[in-house]
């Protein structure tokens, strides 16, 4: 039954948004509250729970949300981004673009949320899709696919190191075999599945995006700040966390124990405090030191947080809907489904974890949730290689982004697709990343 209410669920709240064209946010929400006492949530418990899906996918990614808006705002507004635009345009020509895209994406991807890669890009591939006269979707497409790749295999990504932890499996080698399972992949979704996709929803590539992100300014070259400077502002917040990465995996390899450089260098590096100084830094690079008032940069912060909040509240609904399918205890169900299995461990991580994916909607979750399940048949199996089972629990954390899924409407909203292009664009791509993480995985085990 609980599947079953789920499915209905999606139904109901594509009807609603599709055919009654209601509010996404509000849809989300009534949704929420008539999944959460079908799936028998005491009706005392139902707001809590809403509540608190709300507000836990709110307060994880609102700072770092509203920080990376304003970072590249400034970036953008400051001509930096378009200086960005032109200079790839430039090095890797028009026919090359999306691997430039893909490329730049995948290297931020590597310390950076997925939802704080999408805010710090949009506004440079704005420009790239502004200068080419191209559809943003057409540049977003491999941008959230790098992206997705490294949440779903890469430590230090919140999925991976729990993970990792979890199979108590070598950080440092997950991290390695992460990205030569990474690389063909985000080709694959990133490269060849969007141009299948421009004949499957063509619509969707006629799209100019939200507004919300767009760049409206135009600069002549001689008004725009250096392309030196303006790529190390925007990657400013991913190196300050690539520093608190190697910091964790070298403290995780080689031993060492906690004193107070590291504690202050975790301090710096943590994703708020990355996006805080980052901020001020551009306010710097990209406008004090160009002799631009401070009153015109904060409007710029301005105008970047004002933007969001339609946005914010459709993502907060997303995380309220996966919040009362993890309070309805989908997620017991589906492990009772599996009791008793004796299949090969890489593939059973990854069909638990992709049904735990698709049922609540939050990768991070299904990537917590799965280890439970698999490690009493790891326990019986000394000779598994645990890098490759957590890669594979990765894989299926990706799978088939959809309605229950805070970065489906993210993605969804900033490159302004609608519901159906959507689920023929990223819902699809999600899936050719899930499945073939996995048989890149098993490939990989073939060899080790």
């Amino acid at each position: 039954m609980p599947l079953v209410i789920i499915a209905l669920g999606v139904l109901l709240l594509l009807i609603l948004i599709m055919r009654f064209k209601l509010n996404t946010f509000v849809s989300l929400i009534i949704v929420a509250y008539l999944v959460a006492l079908a799936l028998g949530i005491p009706m005392k418990d139902v707001v809590k729970s809403i509540e608190t899906g709300l507000g836990g996918t709110l307060g994880h990614i609102g700072i770092i949300f509203g920080l990376g808006a304003m970072l590249g705002r400034l970036i953008a507004d400051a001509g930096g981004a378009n200086r960005i635009a032109t200079t790839l345009i430039d090095k890797f020509g028009e026919k090359r673009i999306q691997w430039a895209v893909l490329v730049a994406s995948f290297i931020c991807g590597i310390a950076l949320f997925l939802e704080v890669t999408i805010v710090l890009l949009i506004p440079i591939i704005f420009s790239i899709a502004k200068e080419l006269k191209v559809s943003i979707v057409k540049l977003g497409l491999p941008m959230v696919t790098a992206a997705l790749a490294a949440h779903a295999f890469l430590p230090p990504h919140p999925g991976p190191i729990a993970v990792a932890a979890e199979y108590h499996a070598n950080v440092g080698l997950m991290l390695l075999y992460g990205i030569i399972v990474a690389i063909p992949t985000v080709i694959l979704a990133g490269i060849w599945y969007p141009r299948i996709a421009q004949k499957i929803v063509p619509s969707a590539f006629t799209r100019e995006g939200s507004s919300s992100f767009g760049v409206q300014k135009t600069f002549k070259p001689e008004e725009t700040p250096g392309f030196g400077i303006s790529v190390f502002t925007a990657l400013f917040p991913v190196i300050l966390m690539a520093i608190g990465a190697i910091v964790d995996i070298s403290q995780q390899t080689l031993g060492f124990k906690d004193n107070a450089v590291i504690g202050f260098i975790r301090f710096i590096t943590n994703s708020d405090s990355a996006m805080i100084l980052s901020v001020l830094f551009a306010v710097y690079s990209m406008g004090l030191q160009r002799k631009i008032p401070v009153k015109t940069l904060m409007d710029s912060c301005s105008s970047a947080v004002n933007a969001l909040g339609m946005l914010l509240l459709i993502i907060g609904g997303g995380g309220a809907l996966k919040q009362v399918l993890i309070d309805g205890h989908v997620g017991d169900y589906v492990a009772k489904l599996f009791e008793g299995t004796h299949m090969s461990p890489i593939l059973f991580a990854w069909i638990v974890a992709a049904l735990l994916r698709v049922c609540l909607g939050s990768g991070t979750v299904a990537t917590l949730t799965t280890p439970g399940l698999v490690l009493p048949m790891l326990a019986t199996m000394p000779d598994v290689n645990l890098e490759l089972v957590a890669l594979a629990t990765g894989a299926g954390s990706a799978i088939a982004s959809h309605v229950n899924d805070a970065g489906f409407w993210m993605v969804k909203e900033s490159l302004g697709m609608n519901i159906k292009e959507a689920f023929g664009t990223y819902t699809v791509l999600s899936t050719i990343v899930g499945v073939s993480g996995l048989v890149f995985t098993l490939i990989l085990d073939m060899f080790l």
